[in-house]
């Protein structure tokens, strides 16, 4: 059966459609030198606008370094005009990684007999949340294989209301973004209504074919019910979605197109694209060896991947994760990086306890091994403003509300005032005194950025009171 590409379908093999993909490398092979029409794309990309898949795709592949530059340096702006230098902060709590899918990639898989399982009762989940509040952390990102009898949905609903139960001293958790599998229109109501963030769900790869020999086994192997997935979540009422490929699998130009056509998906059906886009690549992991998948992309390679997709789409949060390395990290903040994890553990649980190494249960090696406050300090080291903020979530400001704030550019009077409040926040309660100095000296120099006055007055009388004792101030 022939598809024919449309990004208002409801079907996955028309607005991810093979078809046109290919059709789009093989355009972009003829153009990527072509400078007239590079530098028609990246006039059009200067307005801030976006791009499309197809011309997106010829910036990708240009190999002109004169023009490379010119990308880069347009990818830096962006992320500037939009984002400003604030990097918003989150750890990953993984409750289970009982699975019953057959994903070659994962160590979760179904048939591997020797990994350890494990799964945190909700008591346990309390010392977690806890040990994660201590360090300072307000954002999780719940994580959890997919088993119907040892990880059903209401095991998840019950994880984010203990979740957002517990308050320990100073720390609460302001926000819980679940990463689960792709599941039914019900079960994204009963997420919506327990309040959670955004809906993360990686597609690995939007090549079909391959996607169906990565997942051999299991409710996964169904392409089309796991692509579809964010227009059920959507359709529920979850009004922010997080899409990511896992690169290194497939060929990258290929999915390169996909997830910015999933993008121009969304967009065209909901009027409103992801929230989020994630780049992880494929690590080493129990029983897993990355150098199996032979598309593996060199760092020069995924960091013009992270500055195309930021002049693609201006208005989507990008997230690194701790898959990559300290070096790795800190070329792709400027380039359109707006999320990163810090501290993390992708063990189920290992916050409140260190797994032993003969009973690691872990989803794939940490890279960048660093403490939340080494990353912290890292960061406003490089002249960011690490930010724990989580203030649009609980206004409301979420999907199209989000997005209107972004494009009018009114992220400097309200996300940047309330990044430097709960960085205020994170100093006063758990940082290291060498961690606090440098923070407070970033505070006062980056309150001259804030463009209006009154909002300006406001953030220093709300930061006075949090040194005071006050917490949870927000615009």
């Amino acid at each position: 059966m022939s598809y024919k590409y449309d990004p208002k379908s409801s079907i996955a093999d028309e607005f991810i459609n093979d078809e046109e993909i290919k059709a789009c490398l093989e355009y972009s092979e003829k153009n990527k030198n072509n400078v007239e029409l590079i530098d028609q794309i990246l006039e059009k990309a200067r307005k801030g606008k976006g791009l499309t898949h197809k011309e997106a795709i010829v910036l990708l592949d240009c190999d002109i370094e004169e023009k490379n530059q010119e990308i880069f340096a347009l990818a830096k702006k962006i992320k500037q005009d939009y984002y400003g230098n604030r990097i918003v902060m989150f750890a990953p709590l993984y409750l289970s990684n009982y699975c019953v899918n057959g994903c070659l990639y994962c160590p979760y898989h179904a048939k591997n007999k020797h990994i350890r399982r494990v799964k945190l009762s909700q008591d346990d989940i309390r010392r977690e949340v806890i040990a994660l509040q201590d360090m300072g952390h307000k954002r999780l990102a719940l994580e959890a294989g997919e088993d119907p009898v040892n990880n059903p949905i209401e095991y998840i609903l019950e994880s984010i209301k203990t979740i957002y139960s517990i308050k320990h001293k100073n720390g609460a958790i302001r926000r819980v973004n679940v990463n689960i599998a792709a599941t039914t229109h019900e079960n994204y109501r009963k997420l919506k209504d327990a309040g959670i963030g955004t809906y993360i769900l990686f597609q690995e790869t939007y090549n079909k074919e391959s996607y169906e020999k990565l997942h051999p086994t299991g409710p996964k192997h169904n392409y089309n019910y796991h692509t579809e997935a964010m227009d059920r979540a959507m359709e529920a009422g979850i009004d922010d979605v997080g899409c990511g490929v896992l690169f290194g699998l497939e060929l990258y130009r290929y999915e390169f197109v996909g997830i910015l056509m999933h993008a121009e998906h969304l967009e065209a059906k909901f009027g409103v694209g992801p929230h989020t886009i994630s780049v992880p690549r494929v690590r080493r992991a129990d029983d897993i060896d990355p150098d199996v998948f032979d598309n593996g992309i060199s760092d020069d390679t995924f960091a013009k991947i992270v500055a195309c997709i930021r002049i693609a789409v201006p208005y989507t949060g990008m997230i690194v994760s701790t898959r990559e390395s300290q070096k790795s990290r800190e070329r792709v903040l400027d380039l359109g990086i707006s999320q990163i994890s810090g501290g993390s553990k992708t063990s189920v649980g290992g916050y409140a306890e260190p797994e032993a190494e003969e009973e690691d249960s872990s989803q794939f090696d940490v890279s960048d091994t660093r403490t939340l406050d080494e990353v912290v300090k890292w960061l406003m080291d490089l002249g960011y403003i690490p930010s724990f903020c989580t203030a649009c979530y609980r206004a409301g400001r979420t999907g199209d509300r989000f997005m209107a704030l972004c494009k009018a550019g009114q992220i400097q009077n309200c996300c940047h005032p309330n990044a430097l409040m709960t960085l205020k926040e994170y100093l006063e309660d758990y940082a290291s005194p060498e961690t606090r100095r440098v923070g407070e000296e970033l505070i006062i120099k980056e309150l001259d950025n804030i463009p209006k006055e009154a909002v300006r007055r406001k953030t220093e009388e709300y930061l006075t009171g949090i040194h005071a004792g006050e917490r949870d101030f927000r615009f």
